[in-house]
């Protein structure tokens, strides 16, 4: 069973930051960068815990996935089975904030 996907503001915005600004150049590559993003997240949904532990947190409940160059951070709440999606992030930008829930 897939666990339920919460978007942070942050994410969210995120993700239409990456859009936004790969649009401006070739609007097919942004569509397609946005529904890869999105597939990955919901592979993620599927298999929360296959996900490796954010070394930037190392804590169990703060995991990624990465989409070359893309960092997709997620809060797994194994309990209420949510996949909080926290930030997605281009790897050369270096490491942001990563807000917990």
């Amino acid at each position: 069973m897939a666990f339920k996907i919460i978007w942070s503001n942050t994410a969210g915005e995120n993700l239409k930051e990456i859009v936004f600004y790969i649009g401006l150049d070739n609007p097919d590559a942004a569509a397609c960068l946005a529904a890869r993003i999105l597939s990955r997240i919901e592979i993620a949904a599927q298999y929360p815990l296959s996900l490796r532990v954010a070394p930037e947190k190392n804590s169990r409940k703060i995991r990624e996935a990465l989409l070359n160059p893309y960092c997709i951070v997620f809060a797994v709440d194994e309990k209420r089975g949510v996949l909080h999606v926290l930030r997605i992030w281009h790897a050369a930008r270096g490491i942001p904030e990563i807000e917990e829930i």
